[in-house]
């Protein structure tokens, strides 16, 4: 297939540089009709989530498309829905390169990016340019000089700018890219943040006539009774949505790579179980009061059954699309499917 071909060239490349190409390149053959060649079939599975009808519960995770440049070839890959960012006020460097190494065989990839991204003003007016017409949701994030104690403005700014521009906007809290980020996921410091994102929502709704949902995205690096606390602050402030999970600090089933010692966040394969242990359990604490969108080492159709199983509405793919290919968005629309059938 052509995707396995151009995988092989790209990956001779910096990984960085790779990622930038593939980006230009989806858009390329969207533009020219010819995303079919890559292995892109769309595959309809409509589900209701958040109040919004997804054509298929596949999704793109944020960080692919931090500035929302490439959404129109993104979609083209056959996804239910796509999600940019994570977008901060301030236009920001990230971390010195190189910042992305890829631990092929263990289907993973390290990272360590830092919020590279060009503002929130930037990827709102490269928005203006987008024909897709789908779901589209915005992750927001704080900017690293700002301090814990200011997180909540960051987070209130972006949420007034993309409000209207996104069909979901999802809060980044667990980055391990960012010093202290992960901080705000427990105690005083996250309900004062869920309060004021709700009520800047119930605001923003009145002001622009709509209700646009708010999903919060965690760390699968918890123990059991911090999901559950997390689980009683997600029900206690109504909030739309959980995004489970991000990257992991974790290096087991990778000790043996050389690049296992890179400092980041871990992605692919290996975050799989854990991942799918941070639904199960957040499941058992929400019992139903929001949907968990699963995310975490979607690499093959049946992991992402497997985490429809363990409790998730929609699922994303990131470091799986890299390895396989918009292939793996169709077979795992399949996969659902079948399960659904059963």
């Amino acid at each position: 297939m052509l995707y396995n071909v151009a995988r092989s060239l790209m990956f001779r490349l910096d990984a960085e540089t790779a990622h930038n190409l593939s980006l230009s390149s989806m858009n390329l053959l969207s533009e020219l009709g010819l995303q079919h060649l890559a292995g892109a079939r769309t595959r309809s599975l409509p589900v209701e989530v958040m109040g919004l009808r997804f054509p298929n519960p596949v999704g793109l995770a944020a960080g692919l498309d931090k500035n929302g440049t490439a959404v129109d070839g993104l979609a083209a890959m056959g996804f239910g829905f796509i999600e940019v960012g994570t977008v901060t006020p301030k236009p920001q460097p990230g971390n010195p390169r190189p910042r992305i190494f890829r631990l092929a065989d263990h289907t993973a990839i390290i990272n360590r990016m830092g919020f590279n991204n060009d503002g929130v003003d930037q990827l709102l007016k490269n928005l203006e340019k987008v024909r897709y017409n789908g779901i589209l949701g915005i992750n927001i994030g704080k900017n690293k000089d700002t301090p814990n104690k200011q997180a909540n403005d960051d987070y209130l700014y972006c949420l007034r700018k993309v409000y209207d521009r996104a069909s979901y906007v999802t809060v980044n809290i667990s980055s391990p890219n960012t010093p202290g980020l992960r901080s705000l996921q427990f105690g005083d410091s996250l309900n004062g943040l869920l309060d004021a994102l709700k009520n800047e929502q119930a605001r923003l709704s009145k002001l622009h006539l709509k209700y646009v949902p708010i999903a919060l995205k965690i760390a699968p690096d918890m123990e059991e009774e911090e999901f559950e606390l997390v689980a009683n602050a997600l029900k206690s402030y109504e909030m739309d949505a959980v995004i489970a999970t991000n990257t992991t600090l974790s290096r087991e089933g990778v000790e043996d790579s050389p690049l296992a010692q890179e400092s980041g966040g871990l992605s692919g394969a290996p975050v799989r179980n854990r991942s799918t242990a941070a639904i199960v359990s957040l499941n058992r604490h929400l019992k139903g009061a929001l949907p968990i969108i699963g995310v975490g080492g979607i690499t093959e159709p049946f992991d992402a059954a497997e985490k429809i199983e363990a409790g998730a509405s929609l699922v994303q793919i990131y470091s799986g699309l890299i390895y396989r290919g918009p292939t793996l968005v169709h077979e795992s629309v399949k996969a659902l499917e079948q399960l659904l059938k059963k």
